[in-house]
C-alpha cells in the first residue's frame, strides 16, 4: 500500500472547510476510515459511502472495497 500523503492532506482540507475531519487507519491491506462532524457540519451532506471509498482509493493504495467507512450519523446514533 502507497498512501498519497499529499493528496489525503488535500482532501482533508477540503473536508475540514466543511468542518469535517477524516482519520484513516491502515491495516494490513484494508483502510478504515472515519469522518466526524465539527458543530458547523451538516452530517446529511456527505457523499454515499460507495463514491467516498472510490474516491480515497487511490489515495490510500487500497481497493475501494477494502475501505471501511464510518460517517457521523453512525457515529452520534450508534448504542440508542
Amino acid at each position: 500500500m502507497t498512501i498519497d500523503r499529499g493528496q489525503l492532506d488535500e482532501f482533508r482540507k477540503t473536508l475540514e472547510a466543511d468542518d469535517y475531519h477524516l482519520s484513516v487507519e491502515l491495516i494490513d491491506d484494508r483502510a478504515l476510515a472515519r469522518i466526524e462532524a465539527g458543530p458547523a457540519a451538516c452530517a446529511e451532506c456527505l457523499v454515499p459511502k460507495d463514491f467516498m471509498r472510490q474516491m480515497l482509493s487511490p489515495m490510500l493504495g487500497v481497493g475501494a472495497d477494502r475501505i471501511e467507512i464510518t460517517y457521523p450519523v453512525e457515529v452520534h446514533t450508534s448504542g440508542v
